[in-house]
Parts: structure tokens; C-alpha cells; sequence
């Protein structure tokens, strides 16, 4: 399977998950309850497999082999993800931050949970259509046969050896059951 690929592929569990928090901020703003053991996972599941896993394998390998292809860093669309990337961890943390006053009810703190999920499922929806639909056919352009094998091998390594044996299977289970 080429990276780009595996990614689109990550990007389908991902998806499901802003769908899940998308429906979460609707049930929060339908009745001012917050179901922190939901939400703790959901920001468990973007923390470590949308960025450590997903955004990891994005920017020290895909971005770092377009750049050596030709494509530029600065002020082109790798310079756009990576921003996107920064402004998303932004709002899992701004999430994470009013977690604990919005559970004892805090109506800032709601209003700043669900803004900013909000915002960070918008963020990712779009970010995940300039990926697939710009960048990643842009890589698959300019990537040799040699390019995606490494590439790919890469990806096998950082889930192996970064996240761990297993971890990439528990972030889909938990996946599918966020969005059941």
C-alpha cells in the first residue's frame, strides 16, 4: 500500500471520530451535560492517534521526502499543514484545559469545550480534504518507487516502535466504538 495510502486510510478512522465529537458538542449543547469519560477519550484518541501516530508520520517523513523532492516548506501547502496541525493541537488542549470545571458545570467552561471541539472538528474535516484531494497527490507525483517503499516501511517502524505493538489496532477499536 503507498503512504499516502495509509494515511487516507487513517484519515477514514479519524473521520469517524469527528463525527463522534461532533455529535458530542450537539448533545452538550442540547443539554448542558458533559460525559467526561467520553471526551477523555476523544481527546486521548486525537492526542496520540491523529498527532503522535498520524501527524507524526506527516511531518518527519512525508513532508520531509516532498521537500527533498522539490516541494517547499515555507509558504506552500506543507507550510499550510503544518500550521493546520499547530491550530489543532491549540483546540485539544483548550478542550482538555475546560474539561474538568465544564463537568461540574461551569457554563464558560461548556462554552469553551464545545467551541473548541467544534472549531478543531471543522479544522480536520478541511484539512483532511487539502490532504487527500491536493497534498498527497502532489507526493504521489513526485515520490520514486523507492520513495513510497521507504516511506511505507518508515510508517510500519513508527508504529511498531514509537507508538507500540498494538496501539494502532486499540485507536481503531476505540474508533469504531466512539462512533457506535
Amino acid at each position: 500500500m503507498a503512504p499516502t495510502d495509509i494515511l487516507k486510510h487513517e484519515h477514514q478512522i479519524i473521520l469517524l471520530v469527528l463525527d463522534a465529537a461532533e455529535r458530542e458538542v450537539q448533545q452538550i449543547q442540547n443539554t448542558a451535560e458533559v460525559r467526561t469519560e467520553k471526551l477523555d477519550k476523544m481527546l486521548d484518541f486525537f492526542r496520540n492517534f491523529a498527532d503522535r501516530c498520524h501527524h507524526a508520520k506527516e511531518e518527519d517523513l512525508l513532508f520531509v521526502k516532498m521537500q527533498e523532492r522539490g516541494i517547499p516548506t515555507a509558504g506552500g501547502p506543507i507550510a499550510v499543514m503544518l500550521h493546520e496541525h499547530d491550530e489543532g493541537r491549540r483546540r485539544v488542549k483548550a478542550v482538555a484545559e475546560a474539561l474538568p470545571q465544564a463537568a461540574s458545570g461551569d457554563a464558560s467552561a461548556i462554552a469553551s469545550v464545545t467551541s473548541n471541539l467544534s472549531a478543531y472538528v471543522q479544522l480536520l474535516r478541511a484539512h483532511i480534504g487539502k490532504e487527500d484531494n491536493i497534498l498527497y497527490p502532489m507526493a504521489d507525483r513526485v515520490f520514486t518507487p523507492q520513495d513510497q517503499q521507504a516511506l511505507a516501511a518508515e510508517f510500519d517502524r513508527v508504529e511498531a516502535e514509537e507508538m507500540g505493538a498494538g496501539v494502532h489496532e486499540r485507536y481503531h477499536q476505540l474508533a469504531h466504538e466512539l462512533a457506535g
